[in-house]
């Protein structure tokens, strides 16, 4: 373990989950509850996806566990790719993906509120089928990518069930693998939308009563596993090690962190921060980190999944 020189974090007491999570980008998500005191974690294993609810001190941990199926009746299970909370202002809702499409559940998972099948007829021989890459955006909507490369984005009513498939967006050529929309006040005109893919491809959107193209950032011979947008400003990681960081409303290429000699599996921003800093190295022994979150817009604690691990590692303030 080597710690960064700030000393900012230190290791705190890990949350238990009842199964160990897949090696998948961006398998962790974090909901923190400031007025319960609590946080909720999600991570996927195979069809199953487990939730934790633990208190600030880590000693009380509740779980639930989630199998994705093909439709609100159906028996057989469905390998699921990701599990994510998307934050509305009058609603927080569970999205999960899977090979057979697209969940929605009650923010604490006791509800299916939603279910979306992928229209698959005949899939070219060898080619997979499932979605993945889940963000809420401009207040309404919640944005889905799939394996053809499709952005789905569903209009989400304030209560109730009647969610609807408004549109499809239609510009990339390969398998979404992340999708990130803008965090918090955005003026109008400015990137809304940035949808990540297997080739490295960027395109970054901007919404109206419909989304529109604002810029293409050109693949450059990587996947871009994992992608953030905030205030004008695109993080993303890629499968040489890199963090690239764009300009988003013209695509210019400002910065790059060249720290990681390997993919990267994660990348997340803390909204309230607004700089990069070195604070933290340290590594996970014995364990491929498939997932990273902050656990509040501060960036004062962050945590993080590993393959094959039944626990979610948890950082604090140093």
């Amino acid at each position: 373990m080597a710690a960064g020189d700030t000393g900012m974090y230190r290791k705190e007491r890990s949350v238990p989950l009842k199964s160990s999570s897949s090696a998948l980008y961006n398998n962790l998500s974090v909901l923190p509850l400031r007025d319960k005191q609590l946080t909720y974690f999600a991570a996927v294993h195979g069809s199953i996806v487990s939730l934790a609810s633990a208190s600030a001190d880590g000693l009380s941990v509740s779980h639930r566990q989630l199998q994705a199926k093909e439709g609100g009746l159906a028996v057989s299970a469905s390998i699921v790719t990701q599990a994510s909370w998307c934050v509305l202002p009058s609603r927080v809702l569970l999205v999960l993906t899977s090979q057979k499409g697209i969940q929605m559940y009650e923010s604490d998972g006791s509800i299916m509120v939603y279910w979306h099948a992928l229209d698959v007829l005949e899939p070219p021989p060898a080619q997979a089928v499932f979605a993945r890459g889940i963000a809420a955006a401009s207040g309404r909507f919640i944005c889905v990518g799939t394996s053809s490369g499709l952005v789905l984005v569903f209009d989400i009513p304030s209560k109730g069930t009647n969610i609807t498939l408004s549109e499809v967006l239609e510009e990339h050529r390969d398998s979404i693998t992340d999708i990130a929309s803008e965090v918090g006040e955005n003026p109008d005109g400015a990137a809304e939308l940035v949808t990540a893919d297997d080739s490295g491809t960027l395109c970054v959107w901007r919404s109206k009563e419909e989304f529109s193209l604002l810029t293409k950032i050109s693949a450059f011979g990587w996947t871009c596993s994992s992608v953030k947008l905030w205030n004008g400003v695109i993080a993303a990681g890629y499968g040489n090690g890199q963090i690239r960081l764009y300009e988003a409303a013209s695509g210019a290429l400002r910065a790059t962190v060249n720290a990681h000699s390997r993919w990267i599996y994660a990348l997340d921003l803390a909204p309230l921060t607004g700089k990069i800093e070195h604070c933290l190295a340290e590594c996970v022994t014995d364990t491929q980190v498939c997932g990273a979150r902050f656990c509040d817009p501060e960036g004062n604690s962050f945590a993080a999944t590993g393959y094959d691990l039944s626990e979610i590692v948890r950082y604090g303030p140093a």
